[in-house]
């Protein structure tokens, strides 16, 4: 009777998913709560880490019918992989995006170029430890630190690598604020830190209309291959500053930006499945990742200090590593610091303008790696 009860059992558990369940996916499991914790717990961007924590722990509980085909979690992952998810971010984006910043000051658009340099270190390393070439230029637009971006990139060069791509491109986002700010000490004195800017012009309605239009414009014509994002981010951005859509503009930077990012969250963390994530190769594009940030965030506070030796009217270093292209989130990095050395420094409105122009400088360099390794 005994012998027969747990046979019973063992027939019962074996059509579970206990069974096949591995230390793997124990990990993995793990990696989605210490997600889960960081949002809540530390507030890093809950946004992005509750849904693709939550995501995480349920693919990693095998018999789970949400990531097979036809499950939901597998059409989210199609949303992504087809590039129509992240045309829509950059649309909700544009629609809650004020570029006025970036035009009252445009100099600091130099900051958006200086802060690139971890895309082509990230690049370079990865060529050198056997990535081929395509692989190597999806793996270095993760220091753009543009999600959107990097999984549009990456979807053209490499599609292999999209899971661990978008997971290291958006945990790392979601992770500058403990990233960042030891970068930024290291590379600044106390005195550089509280540097206070002056007041930027206003920016006019007119200006304001016909940026989006004229970006719009270049980018089509100069980089089309990655025109798609920038031309859904200007248009989401022309009917915010027209003033006469005011419920598409708060519908598409609202309701359907947090649709969209629920959907980007909830995809990506069903790829971070144990028996295809835990590898080294995924090792190393995590690592090649961290790399990419640090030099990017470095680069660009060095560039601000460069140009601190040119100006007259200096500008807080800080807002350098706000170049890499996470809005708002390196801007608000940036802000933080300042606010620790200089409660009255507030910075945030001038991050915002490098920060904005992060984003056409990793849109450039995704552009010009499409363009010359042949990829429409």
């Amino acid at each position: 009777m005994i012998e027969q009860s747990f046979s019973f059992i063992q027939a019962l558990l074996q059509q579970t998913g206990l069974a096949q369940l591995w230390w793997g996916n124990v990990v993995m499991i793990a990696v989605g709560i210490t997600m889960i914790y960081l949002a809540i717990a530390k507030r890093y961007e809950p946004f992005l880490l509750l849904g693709i924590g939550f995501s995480c722990i349920v693919a990693n509980v095998p018999g789970s019918d949400l990531i097979q085909p036809g499950g939901l979690f597998d059409y989210a992952y199609k949303g992504v992989s087809l590039l129509i998810i992240p045309p829509l971010i950059f649309l909700g984006v544009g629609a809650m995006t004020d570029f006025g910043p970036m035009i009252a000051n445009p100099k600091l658009v130099i900051l958006g170029a200086g802060a690139h340099l971890g895309i082509f270190v990230a690049l370079i390393g990865a060529k050198l430890i056997g990535f081929t070439l395509n692989e190597a230029g999806a793996i270095g637009i993760i220091g753009g630190a543009d999600g959107p971006m990097a999984i549009f990139v990456t979807m053209k060069l490499a599609p292999h690598l999209l899971p661990q791509i978008s997971v290291a491109a958006y945990s790392y986002m979601a992770l500058m604020p403990l990233i960042q700010p030891p970068v930024m000490k290291l590379l600044t004195t106390k005195e550089e830190r509280q540097i206070s800017m002056a007041q930027l012009r206003k920016v006019s309605r007119l200006e304001k209309i016909a940026f989006p239009i004229v970006i719009a414009v270049i980018v089509n014509m100069f980089f089309p291959p990655v025109a798609p994002l920038i031309t859904m981010l200007m248009l989401g951005n022309l009917l915010k500053e027209v003033l006469i859509v005011e419920r598409l503009a708060k519908t598409m930077g609202n309701v359907l930006l947090d649709v969209i990012t629920v959907t980007l969250t909830v995809a990506i963390g069903s790829t971070m499945v144990a028996q295809s994530f835990l590898s080294f190769k995924t090792l190393e594009i995590i690592l090649l990742g961290l790399v990419a940030f640090v030099f990017g965030t470095g680069s660009g506070v060095l560039t601000a200090k460069l140009m601190n030796l040119f100006l007259k009217d200096k500008i807080n270093p800080l807002i350098g590593s706000a170049g890499i292209a996470s809005v708002p989130i390196a801007a608000r990095v940036s802000h933080m610091v300042a606010v620790k050395e200089n409660p009255a420094n507030l910075l945030i409105y001038h991050a915002m303008g490098p920060n904005l122009a992060g984003v056409f400088g990793t849109a450039i360099s995704g552009g010009i790696m499409l363009a010359l390794l042949g990829v429409v």
